[in-house]
């Protein structure tokens, strides 16, 4: 069996809502959610939290992630990449004399994460030889690359395949995805490598009536929204007298 990393980066500042990985959603603080889901996954060999702020390291602990080490502030700043925050969390670790094939980054901006998907997509990597797998979700046909037109210097359109004219028919469309940002399975040789994704990349498709991902306002409400739905959906029905 494969040992996995799980890396929760959780930093204090926030410019869309101020403090939200503390935040509470529903009842929950936004960074219990991705711990719940963490926690839950069969195939992490052991979860850890990454940030630099005292008050989310105090809250972490308190919800089952392991805080082993602080981030460097220089690693929590608004422009700060991801793959450098992934890559300190695996050398600390390293360091500490534990050994992972790969590592799975779970961003808290994502509440609606299933510890289910985060086992199928580590089950992915291992049985597709993959550099990593990447959860996606489909792109509208109005946004097929096929349909796609770029603007050169001189105003003029060209398509973004470089096709010299657009499929006509939708059923002609090839499936087209996006990223869906939740789960990150990448093997660690990629990572030490200097990348997230590698050359060979597989994706885990979701449902989006099922996802969320926490940048700004609009964005908590409709998370509300879903977990609110699902919490309905979950009730036992009562039967009248």
């Amino acid at each position: 069996m494969m040992r996995v990393l799980g890396i929760v980066p959780a930093r204090g500042g926030s410019k869309g809502i101020p403090r939200k990985n503390l935040k509470e959603l529903c009842g929950k603080a936004l960074l219990q959610y991705t711990a719940e889901s963490a926690l839950d996954s069969s195939q992490l060999t052991c979860v850890v939290l990454s940030t630099e702020d005292d008050e989310i390291a105090e809250l972490g602990r308190r919800i089952g992630l392991m805080v082993p080490f602080m981030r460097p502030a220089t690693l929590a700043m608004d422009e700060t990449p991801m793959l450098p925050v992934v890559q300190h969390a695996l050398g600390e670790m390293e360091h500490r004399g534990e050994h992972f094939d790969a590592v799975c980054l779970l961003q808290p901006t994502h509440p609606l994460r299933r510890g289910q998907d985060v086992d199928a997509c580590i089950e992915l990597l291992e049985a597709e030889d993959a550099d990593s797998v990447i959860t996606v979700l489909p792109v509208p046909c109005e946004y097929n690359p096929h349909w796609v037109y770029f603007c050169d210097n001189e105003g003029g359109l060209y398509l973004s395949t470089g096709e010299t004219a657009p499929i006509s028919r939708r059923q002609d469309l090839p499936q087209a995805f996006h990223r869906e940002g939740s789960i990150y399975v990448t093997r660690r040789s990629v990572v030490s490598g200097g990348s997230l994704y590698g050359r060979r990349i597989i994706g885990y498709p979701l449902e989006p009536a099922r996802c969320v991902n926490i940048d700004g306002p609009k964005d908590w409400e409709r998370a509300v929204a879903l977990l609110s739905a699902s919490k309905r959906a979950q009730r036992p029905a009562t039967v009248g007298s």
